[in-house]
């Protein structure tokens, strides 16, 4: 990873400064200067920056935050990434950022290219300490699939910092065929952190996506998604609250527990409240809810779907038998779920278990297939 870039011009800066973690010691006064006309590189342990929100930052590179380093970003931050593939904001295991945005001044983090569109850039990547079932059921670690850092714990509660009032534009660049990025990817990330107003627009991959870890994230918008609009999988045990999705070219919620394993532990364990799922103008093909590769434990409540031909996908027991034997099993339950008129199948499965799902009509994330009230202001394309 490259060392910071520093820059002799003062007015285009941004100031860390060095502290050490022993309350004995002085703190060091030392500064640094970026340029924030090439902003990337390492903000390493026992440093701290804070952005200033009257500068736009060009991310040429990726910018990582590592173990006891922190980031902040004020309200009205804007960040643009003009390196492509290479442009992308990590935060480390032990590393910690701070958005702050306002729901009239959000932080945007964006294409810096004169049309933008989908896949121009990285997106942001958060590793945490928090359980997955990747590489273990005792707390081991795995390694992310982008930025190739490590992830996984034995601590649920591992904080990562807070992120309010964020948008993510034009993300999804890709390595190769099979691997690209998501929006926000969330790699292990503990209930310590908060995770609320994010929105991810215009994904060429997944707009958000959980890889194990245990956060809470609450109003969350995915706007034209090229993949699936959220995403979680490998023992993911939080909660999901008050989500606005609409045109997703997949799955508007795809949930896993393993793909390797569908029987792995620890079980992804899941709560899903207050969603609104709207097809919209791009294919749907993989229809509203994909539940795979053993689907964990969901427990679904005021879920909104409309658009799809589908409600809910699901592959047979012989394919599936671990997703399919937790609707049996009752530990997949929709309650109350709303299929929209568009929808010909609400559900693929095809076992004995006939009160997994109770049908109503429901208001989903706030309006229907409308847009929330919690959403106007910050959001972009609604």
């Amino acid at each position: 990873m490259k060392n910071l870039l520093l820059s002799a011009v003062a007015v285009l800066s941004l100031t860390f400064f060095s502290c050490s973690r022993d309350n004995d010691e002085n703190t060091s006064n030392d500064a640094a200067n970026i340029n924030p006309e090439n902003f990337q590189g390492t903000l390493k342990a026992g440093q701290s920056a804070t952005l200033d929100a009257s500068l736009v930052y060009k991310l040429t590179g990726s910018f990582v935050v590592e173990g006891g380093a922190t980031l902040t970003i004020p309200a009205g931050t804007r960040i643009e990434a003009v390196g492509g593939t290479s442009s992308y904001i990590a935060v480390a295991q032990d590393g910690l950022i701070y958005v702050n945005g306002t729901s009239t001044n959000p932080v945007v983090m964006t294409s810096g290219s004169a049309s933008p569109s989908t896949g121009n850039w990285g997106g942001l990547v958060i590793c945490g300490r928090a359980y997955t079932n990747k590489g273990g059921s005792n707390g081991e670690s795995a390694t992310s699939e982008v930025g190739d850092l490590a992830y996984g714990g034995d601590d649920n509660t591992d904080s990562s910092g807070v992120i309010r009032y964020l948008r993510v534009e034009y993300t999804g660049a890709a390595f190769n065929a099979d691997k690209e990025f998501n929006g926000v990817s969330l790699f292990g990330v503990g209930s310590g952190t908060v995770f609320e107003y994010v929105q991810a627009y215009q994904s060429g991959d997944d707009g958000i996506e959980f890889f194990g870890g245990a956060v809470n994230a609450k109003y969350l918008v995915a706007l034209h998604s090229e993949d699936d609009a959220i995403d979680f999988a490998d023992g993911f045990t939080g909660s999901l609250e008050n989500v606005y999705i609409k045109d997703v070219a997949k799955a508007g919620v795809e949930g896993s527990n393993n793909g390797d394993n569908g029987y792995a532990t620890p079980t992804t364990d899941v709560v899903l409240k207050n969603f609104s799922i709207v097809k919209g103008t791009l294919n749907g093909d993989e229809h509203g809810m994909y539940l795979k590769e053993g689907a964990g434990h969901w427990t679904c409540e005021n879920i909104y779907i409309d658009g799809f031909t589908k409600g809910l996908k699901i592959k047979d027991a012989a394919t599936d038998p671990a997703a399919n034997a937790n609707i049996d099993n009752d530990n997949i339950t929709f309650n109350p779920i709303y299929f929209g008129a568009t929808i010909t199948t609400n559900s693929e499965y095809a076992g004995t278990n006939t009160t997994y799902l109770t049908t109503g009509s429901n208001t989903g994330a706030g309006n229907s297939a409308g847009t929330p009230s919690w959403a106007t202001g910050w959001t972009e394309g609604l």
